[in-house]
C-alpha cells in the first residue's frame, strides 16, 4: 500500500485555497460586468447575477461613444510588431555575444548590460526631444521602436545560447556553414522555447505599458488600451458595471496568451535548468 504523504496533501490544499483567494477579485469583476448597475454593490455578493444584463455592457464598451475596438487594434498592432522586432534583435544580438568571437566582445556586452542600470524615467526627456526632432512623436512606429531593443531580452537569450555546445558550431563551420546559417538552422531551433518565453513576456509588457503611450501619444485615435481604460474610467466613473466590462476586455488577450503559451514558458524554464 502506497504511503500517504501528509505534507504534500497539506501543501496542495494551502496552494489551492490561496489560488481561490487570488481568483476572487477576477470572479467579482467578471460577474459585475454582466450585472445591471443597481445590483453591483448588493450584499451579500451575487456571484451569479439574478438580473442578467446580457452583453449590453460589452456592446457599450466596444461600440459605444468611446469604442474599444479602435484601441484594441492599436494595442494589438503595437504589441505584435514590438514583440516580433524585439525577439529578432535580441536573438541576433544574443547569438553574436555568445558565439561570435570578435575583439572587445565581452567589454561591449558589459557596456550594453550596464545600460540596464539606467532607470527608464531618466531617458524619457532625451527620448521625447529626439522623437520630436525626427518626426516619430505621436506615432505607433515610435512606440514600436521604443520597445524593440531590450537589454534584458539580449541578456536572457544570451544565457540560453551559451548553453549550446561549441562542438555543434565547430562542426557546422567545418561543413562550410556561416554564422547566419548556423544561427538559423542550428542555434535558433535549440533555443526556440526560450525565444517563445521571451516573446510572451515581451507581449505582456508591451500590452500593459502605460508610461510610454502616455508620454509619446497625443492623438486620441492612436491611444492604446491602457490609455483608453484611464479615459473610459474618467468618463464613466460612476458606472462600475461598464468599467468592469472594459477591464475584462482589456485583460482578455493576456488570459489567452497565458492559456496557450504556458507550455512554452514551462519548456523555456526547463531548458534553462539543463546543464552540460
Amino acid at each position: 500500500m502506497k504511503k500517504i504523504n501528509v505534507r504534500k496533501i497539506i501543501t496542495t490544499v494551502i496552494i489551492f485555497l490561496t489560488s481561490i483567494l487570488f481568483l476572487l477579485p477576477f470572479a467579482w469583476m467578471l460577474s459585475t460586468s454582466f450585472k445591471i448597475e443597481a445590483d453591483v454593490f448588493t450584499y451579500p455578493i451575487q456571484w451569479i447575477p439574478e438580473r442578467w444584463n446580457g452583453f449590453n455592457n460589452y456592446m457599450e464598451v466596444w461600440f459605444g461613444d468611446y469604442p474599444f475596438y479602435i484601441y484594441y487594434w492599436n494595442s494589438l498592432k503595437v504589441a505584435v510588431f514590438t514583440t516580433v522586432l524585439s525577439c529578432t534583435v535580441s536573438a541576433l544580438a544574443a547569438y553574436g555575444f555568445s558565439k561570435v568571437r570578435f575583439p572587445a566582445g565581452k567589454w561591449l556586452f558589459f557596456i550594453v548590460l550596464a545600460t540596464y542600470m539606467v532607470p527608464q524615467q531618466a531617458s524619457l526627456v532625451p527620448q521625447f526631444i529626439l522623437y520630436r526632432q525626427i518626426g516619430l512623436f505621436d506615432s505607433h512606429l515610435g512606440l514600436i521602436l521604443l520597445g524593440s531593443f531590450s537589454v534584458l531580452g539580449t541578456f536572457m537569450l544570451r544565457q540560453f545560447f551559451m548553453g549550446i555546445h561549441h562542438e555543434y558550431i565547430e562542426a557546422a563551420k567545418i561543413d562550410g556553414a556561416g554564422h547566419w546559417k548556423i544561427f538559423w538552422r542550428i542555434a535558433l531551433p535549440i533555443v526556440k522555447p526560450a525565444i517563445a518565453t521571451y516573446a510572451i513576456l515581451r507581449f505582456i509588457w508591451t500590452w500593459n505599458d502605460y508610461q510610454n503611450p502616455l508620454i509619446f501619444l497625443r492623438t486620441d485615435a492612436l491611444y492604446t488600451i491602457q490609455l483608453a481604460m484611464q479615459k473610459f474610467t474618467t468618463i464613466n466613473g460612476e458606472f462600475y458595471s461598464l468599467i468592469m466590462a472594459a477591464a475584462v476586455s482589456a485583460i482578455l488577450p493576456l488570459l489567452i496568451i497565458f492559456i496557450f503559451g504556458q507550455k512554452q514558458v514551462i519548456d523555456g524554464i526547463a531548458l534553462g535548468g539543463v546543464k552540460g
